[in-house]
């Protein structure tokens, strides 16, 4: 990263870095996803992932998913075949499987997440995005923060793009300079719930969305605190992308965060 693109990060919330994954990288990631995919029984129940209206808070699959490797479908999924109906894997791929692992943790990202300040940098969760054709959800505004938060907020998304990601197939949407403003909610455990709690009703920055574009094999870097979305994917092709979310070590991870992983000590980069 340049001085330019750490000035551009601090002014907009985010950064799109083209062509930053190579694609032999990508093409590893895909097709682990899958061979996981070919090997997963969903058996009678599906567990489905809205971020509409949050039903999967209830879900036991879900709220112990922190420490493992899960399945979730789309909402609107009805007679596709499961590689075709799913949401995403989350949220440990990169601890438990040797191909995101090596792909997590090469030094190129090493590097890139010491360039955004993150001193002791820690691998929080990792997702696979489908964003199926036709049926891929949006998913609304949101901060990162809300679900994995640290005191002093220090989590930072790195969105890579599977495939080119457009405004016809549901690219990340983000308001500029959103960062700069308060967290508005937080996800987190009540006793055995996972609830959502209003910590600041600010509106959102009045501020035209920009369109995150990305071709395959780009990152997008994200502060915890922007603003972002993404439109539904009604095209005819997908729009798979791998994420990791990231934090200091140094910071204090929130002991209700949703995501606990108690068997399962988080890693760095080592």
């Amino acid at each position: 990263m340049s001085a330019l693109d750490l000035e551009a990060f601090a002014r907009d919330g985010f950064l799109v870095l083209q062509g930053f994954l190579p694609s032999a990288d990508c093409d590893a990631l895909q097709a682990r996803a899958a061979e996981l995919v070919a090997g997963f029984d969903p058996g009678p129940v599906r567990s489905i992932f809205s971020t509409r209206d949050q039903g999967h808070a209830g879900d036991r699959y879900f709220r112990e998913s922190g420490g493992a490797i899960r399945f979730f479908f789309e909402e609107s999924a009805t007679d596709q075949p499961v590689p075709l109906a799913l949401n995403k894997i989350g949220h440990a791929l990169h601890d438990l499987d040797p191909v995101f692992d090596r792909i997590s943790r090469q030094p190129r990202i090493a590097a890139l997440a010491r360039a955004l300040g993150l001193v002791q940098p820690l691998l929080l969760q990792s997702m696979y995005l489908f964003k199926q054709p036709r049926i891929g959800a949006e998913v609304g505004w949101h901060q990162d923060a809300t679900y994995l938060s640290t005191r002093p907020v220090t989590v930072t998304g790195l969105w890579i793009a599977l495939d080119d990601a457009d405004r016809d197939n549901g690219c990340l949407m983000a308001l500029p300079g959103g960062h700069r403003g308060p967290l508005r909610q937080r996800f987190h455990r009540v006793g055995d719930r996972l609830v959502t709690t209003t910590l600041d009703d600010t509106p959102w920055p009045d501020t035209a969305p920009a369109a995150l574009e990305a071709r395959r094999g780009s990152l997008v870097v994200l502060h915890g605190l922007l603003p972002h979305a993404s439109a539904p994917n009604w095209s005819v092709r997908p729009r798979h992308a791998y994420a990791l979310h990231l934090i200091d070590g140094r910071a204090e991870y929130l002991a209700d965060n949703w995501l606990q992983r108690p068997d399962l000590p988080l890693r760095g980069f080592t």
